[in-house]
């Protein structure tokens, strides 16, 4: 695992690197926020540790802009001297995932780092969907068939996400009409014209068609050329 740290407190920064290094980490130290924001967008970075009160750029200030440049799946652990509830709150609120308060022991931070990274891989698991050879990222809203980036349309990502979810079966129209308009059902027809379109970019430039039609009962996501 490639750790990011950002702590100004040399002592603190090499304690914590010894620590996660014996533990199999390979930690980067940044000590300060701008340099902190170099190493995150230029290296590979699993994990970030954040210190809250930093030269140049806060912690809080960091946290905001690495969520903002897209990296909503990165792991980011406040370690800070701020014990309070509105530092707790603000740091939440920016898009930390985890808080300890300093003084901590070293056994308990790397705790709470496998219990977030196993969190964190399971959460990439659900949210990256599979049927044969196309992928939907729900996290970032990306759908790739044989690695070209396929453009959908809001809704048809949302009837996407809802068969591919259930591609052992059947979807019936009710449970599609559900899943988009709630109780405010248009009429059949509409959901007939996403389905088209959603075909015009999922089977259209490919060879083998996914998007199956069972008359009179809804639709279905899956190998057309499976026997089964």
């Amino acid at each position: 695992m490639n750790v990011v740290l950002v702590e100004d407190d040399f002592d603190v920064a090499r304690n914590i690197c010894e620590y996660l290094e014996t533990s199999g980490c390979a930690v980067e130290w940044a000590p300060d926020g701008l340099i902190g924001l170099e190493r995150i967008t230029a290296g590979n970075c699993d994990l970030l540790l954040l210190d809250i009160s930093l030269p140049r750029l806060s912690g809080i200030e960091l946290c905001h802009r690495v969520r903002q440049l897209g990296k909503a799946d990165l792991p980011i652990i406040m370690i800070t001297a701020r014990g309070e509830l509105p530092d707790k709150l603000n740091a939440f609120d920016v898009g930390a995932d985890d808080y300890i308060v300093k003084p901590f022991a070293l056994e308990e931070l790397e705790r709470r780092i496998r219990a977030l990274t196993r969190r964190t891989a399971r959460q990439s698991h659900e949210n990256l969907l599979r049927v044969e050879d196309l992928e939907f990222d729900v996290a970032t809203h990306t759908v790739r068939r044989r690695g070209l980036t396929l453009p959908i349309t809001s809704t048809g990502r949302q009837l996407l996400e809802l068969l591919m979810r259930n591609s052992h079966r059947v979807v019936r129209r009710e449970e599609l009409e559900q899943q988009v308009w709630g109780d405010d059902v248009p009429s059949s027809d509409v959901l007939k014209i996403h389905i088209h379109t959603l075909r015009e970019a999922i089977d259209k430039p490919f060879d083998r068609p996914l998007i199956s039609t069972v008359r009179g009962v809804g639709y279905r996501i899956h190998d057309n050329n499976d026997a089964a």
